[in-house]
């Protein structure tokens, strides 16, 4: 009996102990799972959500965030043709191609700016800044002029992107940051489908015209032109009919449409985008545009080309032909 009250004894402690353990690692869990509610606090990257801009103090730095996102939301009555900061953009706002001040996922989503910037990208052929990045708009998807870089009103969009994407680690992109890559057609995309596309799903907001819709002032746009002399110019992203049929795929029709409800095939998607951009805008060009011939993305609608492809089917497509070229290189 002595024996088995031995023998039992380091056992009966054990288990005492990882119970005390146990207790302790499910106390802990339940307190870290508390602590990641707070705003503070590094979240994953895959689950970014944007922080609550009516959480902000009332100090400098809480009201030029606040400054910031205006600028992103209304930048037409800032810097439209009626603009009270001066006339010098199309009477586009930022948030036209960045829904809700770029917190919508796969809606030009601001989300990893502030984690990737400053960074090479291949058209410049250079490592750009914030401020570089938001003046490339403004040159381009607002087809107007660059601000003072160091001015109050970059300065406040600048602090706005930092603040969005302050809990996304160094070098880590969010899921939905940017814009989605569609999957490639197995054809090239076509206007005269995607006429169709516009005249059922776009026309109520946008105009037959692709003119969009002006507020009763005329002083920013309800709805944006698509194209014509007041829409994005063809250095502009949205150029891209990669970029413009997954922005539409994943937003449009506004207020109806979103990446996990889509309205639109892709088929439907790239069509519409190609008739889009088979119409008329403003031609603004960058001499300093891709340096690299080589890196042109795969629907870059203007040459040289470092292949034989024509400007036509680097626009519209088919994209899989050229891109097996380039892998076999």
């Amino acid at each position: 009996m002595n024996f088995l009250r031995a023998s039992w004894f380091p056992l009966l402690l054990g288990l005492i102990i990882l119970i005390v353990i146990l207790n302790q690692v499910l106390f802990t869990s339940v307190a870290t799972a508390d602590e990641f509610t707070i705003p503070n606090n590094p979240i994953s990257a895959d689950d970014w959500q944007a922080p609550d801009i009516n959480a902000l103090p009332n100090d400098e730095e809480a009201n030029r965030i606040r400054y910031g996102r205006e600028l992103m939301v209304n930048t037409a009555l800032f810097f439209g043709p009626k603009g009270k900061l001066g006339a010098i953009t199309n009477g586009m706002n930022c948030q036209n191609c960045h829904v809700d001040g770029g917190t919508v996922a796969f809606a030009g989503c601001f989300s990893a700016v502030a984690s990737t910037y400053p960074r090479y990208r291949e058209r410049s052929g250079r490592i750009e800044s914030i401020e570089f990045r938001i003046n490339d708009c403004m040159l381009r998807s607002l087809n107007g002029h660059a601000i003072d870089s160091s001015g109050s009103e970059m300065k406040a969009m600048v602090a706005y992107l930092k603040w969005l994407g302050k809990d996304v680690p160094k070098n880590k992109k969010p899921k939905g940051a940017g814009l989605e890559d569609l999957a490639f057609l197995g054809r090239a995309a076509n206007p005269d489908k995607g006429k169709a596309v516009f005249a059922s799903k776009c026309v109520s907001c946008h105009g037959d015209n692709g003119q969009g819709l002006l507020n009763h002032d005329s002083s920013f746009y309800l709805y944006p032109p698509l194209w014509g002399p007041n829409s994005f110019n063809v250095s502009a992203g949205l150029y891209r009919i990669s970029r413009l049929a997954s922005f539409v795929k994943n937003n449009m029709p506004f207020g109806q449409a979103s990446h996990d409800a889509p309205q639109l095939r892709d088929d439907e998607a790239w069509d519409v985008a190609a008739y889009v951009l088979s119409q008329p805008r403003p031609e603004k060009f960058f001499s300093e545009d891709w340096p690299k011939k080589q890196t042109k993305p795969v629907d870059y609608p203007y040459g040289p080309y470092a292949d034989n492809f024509s400007e036509t089917q680097h626009k519209y497509g088919p994209f899989t032909p050229i891109q097996e070229a380039r892998n076999k290189k």
